[in-house]
């Protein structure tokens, strides 16, 4: 769930392995090159040729990379550790919780035999619905804080609204509740309106796999029920706002209180669904889709009361489909796996297990990772890298012939006062208000829910902890928060092969550091910039210094509108921007970091050769068509093949690996885009 600013280096990549990225252990040697590819006809292909064709998508995966594979690795580590807990009949504390949580997920038998009869009380519930008003009391008593608008790329949320509790756009120093857009099964407003054959198929199958959970279920005409709910989506998805418009924070900067809701939002009874949410005393509001609330409310009104009824029942059937018998779990991987994303083989059970848990208990699980498998001179080698980074970065920000010196002035102060998170968080999350039963696998999914839900709520009223984390230490990424002005590296990310203590600086300066400078340039890329020092939104740069800035960042979006993955779709240039801006700037003030280590010691070619074929190691990743086609339509980063293509804007790489003119990526020094 976690992702508008990006900031996430990438956003699937433990699960999905959308974007998996790896650095190697070693440089590239010789044979593992495609000698047949000039580097600058593909340099993609020329350094992950023989990986692409040795390699083969695992059938439980949607896309694989090195990242993937340290994930796996990752992931296989913990679920040892988290088996023993669960068979430690001593074991106390969150240790007892973790291990409790996995045993009860991991009961299959226990699942199946009791049926539907957990999830009973749920629907009869929505059954009990009779009019308008008790509807939006559920709605209201469903609100989850399930998104982060600013650290995901996934919009939608099967909720009616989205909450999120973060600091305010203008006021950074408290808590804020923001509400975004939501209701949607499919990943975008895009898979409703699009009108292709491809799109309309998924939509069938979608319906068709609605009607299958509702007669999985029990209920009487499942068929009708399933068109209800598709129609309601629909309509809902038509007032939903673009990926565009989403990514755009100034648009979402709308604070209303609640007789703004009334007046802006009216057909819903907005006093008595914040007051089912625990929101009954927030005075204020950040509405991040003003016209999907408009629009949603209206349908809350206008549209008949068994749909809605047969939405709540179909989207809880949906959500915990994970938690109840085999049966439900394949319908879901059906269509959500095989048409949806193209895997075609559902993950075993102890993944799925890993997963719950650390969707429910994520610093639990972290903590015990730490503890056991993050070294302290790692710990301690990548805040070197850091602090070299982020010097390289300022030495680039006064070397800037085109920046006023006020803005200089700014930007330097974010460096100067940034977080960098190492490994894991300074203060960990409290789990003991949790109740976890060894044998409730479908409780402890919704009190799970519901704990996280009023931890977030609870923060309301209180100070910032700039400090806090948004990503657990075992997952394979790294994140920049803008309004925060703060980064994370999560520990997992900092093993081999994206950090190895044994490669060569070249090497690992191209592969963590490409990710450390990708992230640190987050906080100055077309969004980031938007957030000053103390994380308030707030203009400050000078009107030249912005114009600038908008046309050298336009110039790098036509540059990747211009690749296509497909004949049918290209890729979206606009939408990708600050990935690839992050790209583009992180890589350079890695280079840079890279020869200021050096300490004068004169350079090589094959330095500069071992740190750029690091860096496009770091993205090989193979991908199923109907995950491709996704990430394109959906994603806030370009698919890993593009990325690979930032070296195109560096001088250095065309030294080092003799790129002509004529040759495919090669780019006129004017062509070439420069920002940072």
């Amino acid at each position: 769930m976690k992702s508008i600013l990006c900031v996430a280096v990438c956003s699937a990549l433990l699960s999905l392995g959308a974007q998996a990225q790896t650095a190697p252990a070693a440089a590239p040697a010789p044979a593992q090159q495609n000698a047949t590819v000039l580097p600058g006809d593909d340099f993609y292909t020329y350094v992950n040729g023989a990986w692409m064709n040795a390699t083969e998508i695992p059938a439980d995966k949607s896309a694989w990379g090195a990242g993937g594979q340290l994930a796996e690795d990752t992931n296989q580590r913990i679920v040892k550790m988290i088996e023993g807990l669960a068979a430690d009949k001593k074991a106390k504390g969150e240790a007892r919780q973790v291990g409790d949580y996995y045993a009860a997920y991991m009961d299959e038998a226990g699942i199946e035999a009791k049926g539907l009869a957990p999830m009973k009380p749920m629907l009869a519930q929505i059954d009990a619905i009779k009019d308008k008003a008790a509807l939006t009391k559920m709605l209201g008593a469903s609100l989850r804080t399930d998104v982060d608008a600013l650290n995901s790329t996934n919009f939608y949320t099967e909720n009616l609204f989205g909450l999120w509790v973060v600091q305010g756009l203008t006021d950074p120093d408290h808590y804020t509740p923001y509400m975004l857009q939501g209701g949607l099964g499919l990943p975008d407003r895009a898979y409703y309106v699009d009108s292709s054959k491809r799109m309309a198929d998924l939509r069938t199958g979608y319906q068709q796999y609605m009607a299958n959970m509702f007669k999985l279920a029990g209920y009487s005409d499942p068929e009708a029920r399933a068109k209800r709910v598709m129609d309601l989506e629909t309509k809902i998805a038509n007032v939903h706002a673009t990926r565009e418009e989403s990514v755009d924070v100034l648009k979402a900067n709308n604070q209303w209180t609640l007789a703004d809701f009334k007046k802006n939002a009216p057909g819903l009874d907005w006093d008595a669904l914040f007051k089912a949410a625990k929101l009954g005393g927030q005075k204020k509001f950040i509405v991040w889709h003003p016209g999907a609330a408009k629009g949603e409310a209206a349908l809350v009104a206008s549209e008949d009361l068994q749909a809605w009824k047969d939405w709540l029942v179909f989207h809880r059937l949906n959500h915990y489909a994970g938690v109840l018998p085999k049966a439900f779990v394949d319908a879901r991987f059906e269509f959500m796996g095989k048409a949806l994303s193209g895997t075609p083989q559902q993950s075993v059970r102890w993944k799925r297990g890993l997963s719950a848990v650390n969707g429910a208990m994520d610093e639990a699980v972290g903590h015990l990772y730490v503890d056991r498998y993050f070294p302290a001179e790692s710990k301690a080698r990548i805040q070197e890298m850091v602090k070299n980074i982020v010097a390289a970065f300022d030495a680039r920000i006064d070397k800037l012939d085109w920046m006023n010196p006020a803005t200089k002035a700014e930007a330097k102060r974010k460096l100067k006062v940034l977080y960098v998170g190492v490994g894991y968080p300074d203060k960990w999350k409290s789990y003991a208000g949790l109740k976890v039963s060894p044998t409730d696998a479908f409780g402890n999914a919704v009190r799970a829910e519901e704990y996280a839900t009023a931890q977030e709520l609870a923060k309301l009223g209180k100070k910032v902890d700039r400090t806090e984390w948004s990503m657990p230490p075992q997952l394979v990424n790294a994140v920049n928060m803008p309004m925060q002005n703060a980064l994370n590296f999560p520990a997992a990310i900092l093993q081999p092969p994206y950090f190895d203590p044994k490669a060569s600086d070249a090497v690992n300066y191209g592969a963590i550091g490409s990710i450390i400078g990708h992230e640190i340039s987050h906080s100055f890329d077309d969004q980031g910039a938007q957030f000053d020092s103390q994380g308030r939104l707030r203009d400050w740069w000078t009107k030249e210094d912005g114009e600038h800035f908008r046309k050298a960042s336009q110039a790098l979006a036509a540059q990747y509108s211009a690749y296509k993955p497909f004949d049918d779709l290209a890729l979206n240039g606009q939408l990708t921007l600050s990935e690839n801006l992050a790209d583009l700037a992180g890589l350079a003030a890695a280079y840079d970091a890279l020869h200021t280590s050096l300490h004068g010691k004169a350079a090589s070619p094959e330095l500069d050769r071992e740190f750029f074929s690091g860096f496009a190691m770091g993205w090989r990743t193979k991908m199923r068509e109907a995950t491709l086609r996704r990430a394109v339509l959906t994603d806030g980063h370009a698919p890993a093949q593009w990325r690979t293509y930032t070296v195109r804007n560096l001088d250095p790489w065309y030294n080092a690996f003799n790129v002509q003119p004529g040759q495919k990526l090669y780019l006129a020094p004017e062509q070439r885009v420069r920002v940072w």
